[in-house]
């Protein structure tokens, strides 16, 4: 027989992309499509899922485009942790006031459920120890609340099928209403074996979801990877334009993924403190809008103010903790766009780099490297100036989605250097960030020695530099560097059963590209500047209590 793939599918949150990848794991062909984001109110973001689908298919179409469709062998999905909503025959239902049906996904990072969020945090229910202790308006239970508060007659009582993303394009795939643990376990408080807990809902206003077996949100459950029906039916098999049946893996939410595109990855000969090590001993980061923190265990570990622990949620058998920043590239985009030299940047960005696309960080790198003179000497251009940065609150390890950004050192000056030295603090306390989820990771009982990373970011070198400087751990960057493609592609290989497990195919088709290690001279300063930062924090909640006298 000769080469057989796997299509990975990824819906990020803003496009979808699709690959065509080997059996070895080499990605073949990428293509990506840009997906609308409507903002019909300040924190409500929406999306909608035949827009969504209609996408998917495209990207297919183009990478298998020249390709026996015999040697394609299975199929994945991953996507962003959004909120599908469906009536009974299976069409959009509107998740906004103006009522328009085309928009029916509320997305990962809608916030206009802080209020229920904080309601179900203050029940206590048992199942929140499996979020860190407190209900983030990210998950999926304060979004179905805040709905059926606010839109009951137009959504609620019409609603009959709620998807996690993921879910939802399995559906699409193959007519099967099986949910992929990943998403119920992460997202909506499922707990393996038990199941649904009919109290929690009971007790948050959601009876009706406990209604004929849980049947809007899911009764029927899989491992991530899981061969999911009988694959692709005729009508989905059509548009992405493979053979009917073809194998799809249960799916997976983006950011776990890229989980399994970095961390089974073969470390010998990198000389790396977690070779001959466990698995346990590495921690994915998948960066880019937002960034997740994803560290599995033998055991369940709880850990204060981060998510899990979850069974079977990314890596079959094994238990998964999921930290997080809200926002990280959306960040960093915010204070560099929104500064006063902004533009000269983009101009002086052109210039030195004439090829197609944005080059803007590029260029900051480089004039970063002029100021100091030295590579090494970047990180100290950041010893005045500091940010919080919890723009959109704080995921982990505080779970307060009430925080807000904080930047102390500014000055008058509106120059590019300015521009430059903001930059680079803003990322320097992203990870800080990281730093402060790994010691509430590492207090808990996980032993993380090295860091993986994936994702828009990863390609940034200041990035990754300083994240392994700040954190004193080596970052392990993949070979291929769409490791969410890759991820993806590792369930159609298992939903293929070419491989008999998760754990078989990451390790055969994820692989080492570069190491980047800290500098070890640097130690001494990231000491003192995660003081600042841990100070910084203070002074925002003194702040808080000064403002809203209990």
């Amino acid at each position: 027989m000769g080469e057989v793939y796997y299509v990975g599918v990824d819906v990020g949150t803003a496009s979808v992309r699709a690959a065509l990848v080997s059996r070895s794991g080499q990605l073949k062909s990428i293509a990506q499509e840009p997906i609308s984001i409507w903002e019909p109110q300040a924190d409500h973001y929406v999306q909608s899922s035949t827009e969504i689908w209609e996408k998917c298919c495209t990207v297919v179409k183009r990478v298998v485009r020249g390709v026996d469709r015999s040697r394609v062998r299975g199929v994945g999905f991953d996507a962003t942790c959004s909120l599908v909503v469906l009536d009974q025959s299976f069409q959009p239902v509107s998740v906004t006031q103006d009522g328009d049906r085309h928009k029916n996904v509320v997305m990962w990072m809608d916030h206009r459920a802080e209020g229920q969020a904080a309601r179900i945090t203050q029940t206590s229910h048992g199942v929140l120890n499996r979020v860190g202790g407190v209900m983030s308006p990210e998950l999926q239970p304060p979004k179905l609340l805040w709905l059926k508060e606010n839109l009951k007659e137009s959504c609620w009582n019409t609603a009959a099928h709620f998807f996690d993303l993921p879910d939802f394009l399995s559906w699409k795939a193959t007519g099967s209403l099986t949910r992929s643990l990943c998403t119920l376990v992460c997202k909506w408080t499922y707990c393996p074996p038990e199941g649904w807990d009919p109290s929690f809902w009971i007790s948050i206003g959601l009876e009706d979801l406990v209604e004929n077996n849980f049947s809007k949100i899911g009764s029927v459950t899989c491992p991530p990877g899981t061969p999911v029906g009988d694959g692709l039916t005729q009508e989905a098999a059509a548009g992405l334009g493979l053979n009917v049946g073809t194998a799809v893996g249960a799916s997976l939410i983006d950011a776990h993924a890229g989980g399994l595109g970095v961390l089974g990855a073969d470390v010998k000969g990198f000389n790396l403190p977690c070779e001959d090590q466990p698995i346990t001993a590495r921690m994915a980061m998948i960066c880019g809008t937002s960034t997740c923190h994803m560290a599995i265990s033998q055991q369940p570990l709880f850990v204060p103010g981060v998510w899990g622990p979850c069974l079977s949620a990314m890596v079959p058998g094994m238990w998964l903790n999921e930290g997080g920043q809200s926002a990280t590239g959306r960040l960093i985009d915010h204070m560099v766009q929104n500064h006063p030299a902004h533009n000269q940047v983009q101009a002086q960005a052109q210039q030195r780099f004439p090829f197609p696309g944005d080059h803007t960080y590029s260029y900051l790198n480089n004039h970063l490297r002029s100021m100091a003179g030295s590579l090494s000497a970047v990180d100290l251009l950041g010893s005045s100036l500091h940010v919080w940065p919890d723009f959109h609150g704080n995921r982990s390890p505080l779970a307060d989605p009430t925080l807000k950004g904080m930047v102390t050192g500014l000055s008058l000056s509106q120059s590019l250097d300015d521009l430059a030295l903001l930059y680079l603090a803003t990322v320097q306390a992203l990870a800080l960030g990281t730093l402060h989820i790994l010691e509430a990771m590492r207090e808990a009982g996980h032993d993380i020695r090295t860091l993986f990373f994936c994702g828009g970011l990863s390609k940034n070198p200041l990035f990754v530099q300083i994240h392994a400087n700040a954190t004193g751990l080596p970052v392990v960057l993949p070979d291929q560097t769409e490791a969410v493609l890759l991820g993806a592609a590792v369930l159609g290989a298992c939903g293929s059963q070419d491989y008999s497990s998760i754990q078989e195919a990451m390790e055969k088709m994820a692989k080492v590209g570069k190491v980047v290690h800290p500098e070890g001279e640097l130690q001494s300063f990231y000491e003192r500047k995660y003081k600042v930062f841990l100070r910084m924090l203070a002074h925002q909640r003194e702040y808080q209590d000064l403002m809203n006298p209990r």
